[in-house]
């Protein structure tokens, strides 16, 4: 059983577009909200290569200094399966990059620590993954199978118990019975590990042909489908951390900038915006239009006065739709 005080590492990816500027928020976020994180923090960046068309590589001095400041590695990684076609296998691929046998918690860069980090007690021996998710795979079809049909055999075909994995306090058929995670943060005890069972299952479930897959489209949930299964062949499931910290009080997966102002609580504001006050880091985020715009010249609080957070519209598309109507929209 690992503790709150064990420690870990970070990992998030960063590369030549606005992940970099993601990755560099993320890490003064980490040292404003938790300064005593005692771990390392890896910022994973994918090296040229057959798989891009163009250097993905972060390389905007600025921005590398920046993230040095903050105690950042760089950690260049490869790309042998995915790449330009499906930048989402990052997450997979960064994994054997890190160092075997240590503990870590992957995070989407477009994430905000906006809390005590060491306060989460992570059982890093039970992986476990983002629960703030939608039904957005499988869609099935009318002719079938249906949700049960589409999650059992995938689970048959890497030999995993089914059964042991549904939630039967849902209903049959209904998306949130079946293990499903978004992959916006996921740890475990050993990265390797972790991420040979990740690369095996994506790739099969990518090249194979399964028939029940038959009409269900793969891009960009891929990673999403194949990280239920890691997550259960390595003894983890929906419960291995307290619901609340993760995706609430302690990190915040925000997505997009303004996305952020329409939802996300006055704590999250006022950690971005203290985060990008430094002169130093300022004049770097400065370099990516939606900060620019949105946080440093504060018209994120325009698209804040249009929202009720008590009383969101349900559907996030009505929430975009009515920021795109003044305008405001950017990404």
């Amino acid at each position: 059983m690992q503790t709150a005080n064990n420690k870990f590492n970070i990992v998030v990816i960063g590369q030549n577009n606005r992940l970099q500027y993601e990755a560099l928020l993320f890490a003064a976020s980490l040292r404003h909200s938790c300064p005593d994180f005692a771990g390392r923090l890896f910022v994973a960046v994918p090296q040229p290569g057959a798989r891009w068309s163009q250097d993905p590589s972060i390389q905007d001095e600025d921005v590398l200094k920046a993230l040095h400041q903050l105690g950042a590695e760089i950690l260049p990684f490869e790309n042998r399966a995915f790449g330009g076609s499906y930048p989402y296998g990052n997450k997979i691929e960064a994994l054997f990059s890190l160092p075997k046998g240590e503990p870590f918690v992957f995070f989407d860069s477009d994430t905000l620590v906006t809390g005590d980090l060491n306060s989460v007690p992570f059982d890093f021996d039970r992986p476990g993954a983002s629960l703030k998710v939608e039904g957005t795979w499988p869609r099935p079809t009318l002719y079938g199978p249906g949700y049960d049909g589409i999650w059992r055999a995938l689970y048959e075909r890497f030999e995993l118990d089914f059964d042991s994995s549904l939630d039967k306090a849902q209903p049959a058929e209904y998306w949130r019975r079946y293990l499903y995670f978004n992959a916006g943060y996921f740890f475990y005890r050993c990265p390797r590990q972790f991420g040979e069972r990740f690369l095996e299952y994506a790739c099969t479930i990518r090249d194979e042909d399964i028939p029940e897959l038959a009409g269900q489209t793969l891009d960009p949930w891929l990673d999403q489908v194949a990280l239920p299964l890691v997550i259960h062949a390595l003894g983890g499931g929906r419960d291995a951390l307290p619901t609340g910290l993760l995706d609430g009080s302690v990190t915040c997966h925000y997505r997009l900038f303004p996305l952020l102002y329409a939802r996300e609580s006055d704590n999250v504001i006022e950690v971005l915006e203290t985060v990008v006050a430094p002169n130093k880091f300022k004049k770097v985020l400065k370099g990516y239009d939606p900060i620019k715009k949105l946080v440093l010249q504060r018209k994120g609080h325009k698209i804040r006065e249009m929202f009720d957070r008590e009383n969101l519209p349900q559907r996030e598309q009505v929430i975009r739709n009515k920021i795109k109507s003044k305008g405001l929209w950017m990404r």
